[in-house]
């Protein structure tokens, strides 16, 4: 990233010296991760443009819409509506909670065995390394997972934008009203920070545009059911991870672009590896930039990642939210019914989760899946056995891997996988 830059962190706030290190050690992940596969479309040079300026000219353009008077809603999970944010004249941008940063302090604050997401949310703020996060005007926390909850208590102490949102932790007639109250009084917060009343035209609008994205995701994500395979499955996590970011408008305008190509792939017979391969579906966790940690051993194992349940992946992007509705209160049922829709671990129970995953494996014509669970996770690694389970029921090879974000498991988990994908094999 440019020198040019430097400044513009600098009135943020960062630690310049830490920020190197970090922006050092994603580049070269990134080098190691990405730019070293072979047969990647060309339409993947704009997701490759995005990751070199990601600190720079992204964070350039938030301060520039700051300047003309739009507020920057940073997010850590994809309960946030999107559609609400946009129709009160805001931008919303995921936070950095992908990598391990000041891990020594921010175990003064938390428990060691607090999972890696919630540490890594806090290590980026104790160590002034995200861009985001000191840009942002409001910073929207929800109570997921318990270790969320209790977390954001010490949260609040470091950041003096924090918002918490409530979330329901069952599929019910009750939950849905927790959520739609929680849905309201967001939207009101929202408008007293801009000044903006959400009208019927705009909310339409930000419907329409959060619509526009997933659709196009939705379209990368069918074109990977095609064998071969044309574009890796960590190409596409990053084009995933990338919507978390990047201006909605010109991410689903290159997400489309992309998709042209590889649809000229498909007719072709074109597959982004040379040889048939395993094709596995990674479920559970969500993978925030900069973790390519397991996608990345999967694809040098042997085998090709067709589907993630994930947030980062189809759990995020499932459903798009109907957009008929002639005024603001019908819409905001319509948002109701899709954001109550996902199927994230917090709930029980949710059975939803596990049909959801036999059907991507049927979709995506998976030869097997990967459960994936974060260390001190106690909702995914939970239903990981439920999910084991059920899929070994239908004849389904499943492994489940419980990891970090460090490094310091990779050769254990690449015997794992090994083994795995040359059991699926056979």
């Amino acid at each position: 990233m440019s020198e040019n830059y430097r400044s513009m962190w600098s009135d943020l706030g960062l630690d310049l010296d830490a920020h190197d290190i970090l922006m050092n050690l994603v580049g070269n992940a990134y080098q190691a991760t990405f730019l070293s596969q072979e047969n990647r479309p060309d339409g993947m040079s704009y997701f490759d443009f995005v990751m070199s300026e990601v600190h720079g000219l992204r964070i350039k353009e938030l301060l520039d819409e700051k300047e003309a008077g739009r507020k920057i809603i940073g997010s850590y999970c994809v309960f946030v509506p999107e559609e609400i944010v946009l129709a009160a004249n805001a931008t919303l941008v995921g936070l950095c909670s992908g990598a391990d940063f000041a891990t020594e302090e921010v175990e003064k604050l938390l428990p060691r065995n607090t999972c890696a997401l919630i540490k890594s949310a806090f290590g980026f703020k104790i160590g002034k390394v995200c861009p985001y996060l000191e840009a942002a005007d409001m910073v929207v926390g929800e109570n997921t997972c318990d270790g969320k909850k209790k977390a954001y208590e010490s949260f609040g102490r470091l950041v003096d934008n924090l918002y918490v949102m409530d979330l329901p932790q069952m599929k019910s007639g009750e939950g849905r009203a927790l959520l739609k109250a929680e849905y309201h009084r967001f939207k009101k917060e929202l408008e007293g920070l801009t000044g903006v009343l959400i009208t019927t035209e705009s909310l339409k609008n930000g419907i329409r545009t959060v619509n526009a994205k997933r659709a196009a995701l939705h379209r990368l994500s069918s074109l990977r059911k095609h064998a071969p395979s044309p574009i890796s499955g960590l190409d596409s996590l990053l084009a995933n991870q990338v919507a978390f970011y990047d201006n909605p408008a010109r991410f689903t305008e290159s997400v489309n672009k992309i998709c042209d190509e590889l649809e000229k792939r498909v007719s072709d017979g074109t597959g982004v590896f040379p040889e048939k391969r395993p094709r596995l579906l990674i479920s559970g966790c969500p993978q925030a930039i900069p973790n390519w940690k397991l996608p990345a051993i999967i694809e040098s194992s042997g085998a090709v990642i067709v589907g993630e349940e994930s947030c980062v992946g189809e759990r995020g992007v499932r459903n798009l939210t109907d957009d008929s509705g002639d005024t603001v209160d019908a819409m905001m049922e319509a948002i109701v019914d899709r954001y109550f829709q996902v199927d994230c671990a917090i709930f029980t129970p949710n059975s939803e989760r596990l049909d959801h995953i036999q059907e991507m494996v049927a979709a995506y014509r998976a030869d097997g899946v990967i459960h994936y669970g974060l260390q001190f996770c106690q909702p995914y690694l939970m239903e990981s056995i439920p999910v084991e389970r059920a899929l070994k029921e239908k004849n389904i090879p499943c492994l489940s891997i419980e990891t970090d974000y460090s490094m310091e498991d990779v050769g254990q988990l690449q015997t794992r996988i090994e083994a795995f994908v040359e059991q699926i094999s056979g």
